[in-house]
């Protein structure tokens, strides 16, 4: 099955930040050594199948947490992949159940090859099922082997109705390594960015501005995400680092546009394991404590940002 232009990735994603109203993704990192210990059950977890069966329940319960507070998850793969195939059951399973739960799916699994290889991983990642086999609406995507190692995942992401997002500038402080390497004029990842832009515009949707190529681009480099925004006014941008790598709702303030659209704000730890945050550690539950850093993050964003203008989803 092909979607054709009413499932545009880029109009999906903007109405369900609407709908939602919070431009917050919430970011599934499942980390054994942080998972709640009622999940855990003794030396059952040792093997790769029990640690699995972990890893699928805490994301699951998380979805059915924050389902009705934000429009997207996004599950990192390698977390996953780290336990095998059974591993990627479970990845299978927890995408499953947020697609169930009406939640938009962004993998992020950083992929980028060239020819028949990154047609491959297009094909296997990009569009809800049965466009492809994992179902997802959007995919993390390393630019670094060139132009033409995009070109596979643009063309299945506008036969499938799915979007990309481009890693352009990362939220990691070794990213200035080759990221802000000098070229005759700009720094790498402007040039990046520039190419990014001719792909967004080209995909705009018939609904908003924004296109099916996105961006990567760091709350820890609240400069160069100012920057970028100027540079790439029709690309969705996803903006990781929010919490525990230190970015604030401020640093993410220059993604928006004054409506409060065009990016998405990617937590993971500091919501997924809250528990064990001081100021959420009363709650009644785990899940209660995933639900207040979830609703504390919205109000964050919402009083610091132009996503204000969206109306912060709060009610209990």
């Amino acid at each position: 099955m092909k979607w054709n232009k009413i499932h545009h990735f880029g109009d999906r994603l903007t109405a369900a930040t609407i709908a939602k109203r919070t431009p917050l993704v919430v970011g599934l990192d499942p980390r054994f050594e942080q998972i709640p210990s009622e999940l855990i059950d003794g030396e059952l977890t040792v093997t790769f199948q029990t640690r699995a069966d972990v890893f699928e329940k805490f994301c699951c319960e998380i979805i059915d947490v924050v389902a009705p507070l934000v429009p997207a998850v996004k599950p990192q793969a390698a977390f996953f992949e780290k336990l095998g195939p059974v591993g990627m059951i479970a990845l299978q399973n927890v995408v499953d159940h947020a697609v169930s739960a009406g939640l938009m799916v962004i993998m992020d699994a950083k992929r980028g090859d060239i020819g028949s290889t990154a047609e491959a991983y297009a094909e296997a990642y990009l569009g809800r099922k049965p466009a492809s086999v994992w179902g997802c609406d959007a995919l993390t995507v390393n630019p670094y082997l060139g132009a033409d190692s995009l070109t596979p995942f643009h063309t299945t992401a506008q036969e499938n109705g799915a979007g990309i997002y481009v890693l352009v500038k990362t939220s990691n402080p070794g990213s200035k390594t080759f990221q802000e390497l000098p070229s005759p004029r700009e720094p790498l990842f402007k040039k990046v960015g520039e190419h990014v832009q001719e792909l967004a515009n080209q995909t705009a949707g018939s609904q908003s501005i924004y296109g099916s190529i996105g961006a990567v681009v760091g709350a820890t480099y609240p400069d160069q995400l100012a920057e970028l925004r100027e540079l790439m006014p029709n690309v969705p941008l996803l903006i990781p680092g929010l919490g525990a790598q230190g970015g604030t709702a401020k640093d993410v303030a220059a993604g928006f546009d004054e409506n409060g659209l065009g990016a998405v704000i990617n937590s993971s730890r500091a919501i997924i394991f809250a528990h064990s945050r001081k100021e959420f550690s009363a709650q009644s539950s785990w899940q209660k404590s995933v639900e207040a850093a979830t609703r504390a993050t919205i109000q964050k964003l919402a009083s610091e940002t132009s996503a204000g203008k969206l109306g912060a989803n709060l009610t209990a």
